[in-house]
Parts: structure tokens; C-alpha cells; sequence
């Protein structure tokens, strides 16, 4: 599905349209959530497109069978390389990832660069997995959403596009409002207060209402840089070693 331009969405007009290739067992898990919000309005603009493939397509027999049970044995079916392959290869699919708990963890860096690639394909895997074979041909990365299973990839690929999604030029309102979120300076994000003032209680800080932006700055960095010392120390170390590296 490749939706049609809007010029009234704020759209950095030069930007090319940032492709998302899904290839799933389940095509009508799409759009999902990436319908709505931000995501939607941009999908609907034509910031960005989807396009999903149903790998059942592929099957060579009546049945559309893509699985089979594993050599050597053990429970689970595996995903065939051969109509695997064919759904890769029926069209131009650009870079591939294959969404894994075997990969690297997704982090922000990471969204980054796929954000800056113009064409993605993304493959969602169900049972046991698919067979290593055709991602030894093919080329194709693995990444994963952290130390956990699901029961097949399509969340994860939902959850991988939301995140590249809301970086392209045009989605957010205020592009600077990026750079303060967490992970973007290694850290996570300080906290956030609105009204009312006073709730239960307990009040926004003092300095959150001083009008100094230098202060309220300096105050949301010491935060910033508590709470991942605190709550993420693996984060907290590699922003300590970067830091010690640029003051060199």
C-alpha cells in the first residue's frame, strides 16, 4: 500500500519517500497501529510508504505451504529458504532485516541509520525461524528488540518503523524536540511537568518556572544524567567513556 501525497501535512517538500517493504505471513497486521497519529498522517501524506508482502504468495503447492519440520529434528516448523527467496527476490527490496532475538538490539543510533536509508525490507518470522541458508545468500541482517520472544515478527517490525518513522523530515512539528528525547545524547530523558502546578501536593520545581533557561538547562542535564546513572548504568558507563574520550 503506497499512499497518495497531501500537501497541506508539513512535509520537507525535497525529502524522497521513505519505503518500508514488509514481507509476513499476516499482511493485514498493517498498517496496525502505524495507521494512527503521527504515523498515519505522515503514511497518508506520502512522507512515507508501506508495502507489504504475503509470503504465502511464494508457496510452490495448492496448499501454500512456506514451512516445514526441521533437520535434525526437534519441535517447531521452519520457514523454506526457496519461497522465502522468491518473496525476497520479486521485487527491489533494498536493505533487509530480519527481525531476530539472534541480532543486535535496536537502539537509537541504529533507527538513525535506517532513517537515512531510502528503501527498507523488513521480514517477519513465525515458528522456529527461517532457514539460515537464505540469509546467508541474500545478505540478510538480523536485529532484535531486546532479550525477550514473541510469538512472530510483526510487533517488532511495527515497533522498528514507529521509531524510524517519527525521525523523517516532516513528522514532528518541532524537529528540535528530537534532540532532547532519550538516547539521543546517550542519556535518558529528564523528567516532564505541566499543569496544574501544585497536584496532591507535590509541585513542579522551582527552577521549571524561574524563566532562566540557562538554569532550567543546567537543571535538566543533572536530572538527565541521575536518572541513567541510576536506572540504566549500562548506558551511564558508555556515556562516561565517550565523555572521558572527547575531553582527551
Amino acid at each position: 500500500m503506497t499512499a497518495a501525497p497531501n500537501q497541506d501535512f508539513d512535509r520537507a517538500a525535497a525529502a524522497p519517500v521513505w519505503t518500508v517493504r514488509v514481507l509476513t505471513l499476516f499482511p493485514d497486521m498493517f498498517p496496525g497501529p502505524l495507521g494512527h497519529s503521527l504515523a498515519g498522517k505522515a503514511l497518508q501524506s506520502g512522507i512515507w510508504a508501506l508495502e507489504t508482502v504475503d509470503i504465502r504468495d511464494f508457496a510452490r503447492d495448492k496448499h501454500r505451504s512456506v514451512d516445514d519440520t526441521p533437520f535434525g529434528g526437534g519441535p517447531g516448523m521452519v520457514i523454506r529458504a526457496d519461497v522465502l527467496a522468491a518473496a525476497l527476490d520479486d521485487e527491489r527490496r533494498g536493505r533487509t532485516l530480519y527481525l531476530s532475538p539472534r541480532g543486535p538490539v535496536l537502539d537509537q543510533a541504529r533507527v538513525r541509520g535506517l532513517a537515512a536509508e531510502e528503501r527498507l525490507s523488513l521480514i517477519c518470522g513465525r515458528f522456529e525461524g527461517i532457514d539460515e541458508r537464505v540469509l546467508e545468500a541474500r545478505g540478510i541482517e538480523e536485529v532484535s528488540l531486546g532479550d525477550f520472544v514473541l510469538s512472530g515478527g510483526e510487533p517488532a517490525a511495527i515497533a522498528l518503523i514507529d521509531a524510524v518513522v517519527r525521525l523523517l523530515p516532516g513528522v514532528i512539528g518541532d524537529p528540535s524536540g528530537l534532540a532532547d528525547e532519550s538516547f539521543e545524547a546517550g542519556l535518558l530523558e529528564y523528567p516532564q511537568y505541566t499543569r496544574p502546578q501544585i497536584w496532591e501536593g507535590r509541585e513542579v520545581p522551582a527552577v521549571l518556572l524561574s524563566g532562566h533557561h540557562g538554569n532550567i538547562g543546567s537543571w535538566r542535564r543533572t536530572k538527565a544524567e541521575e536518572l541513567t546513572r541510576v536506572r540504566r548504568p549500562d548506558l551511564w558507563a558508555r556515556h562516561a567513556a565517550q565523555k572521558k574520550t572527547r575531553t582527551r
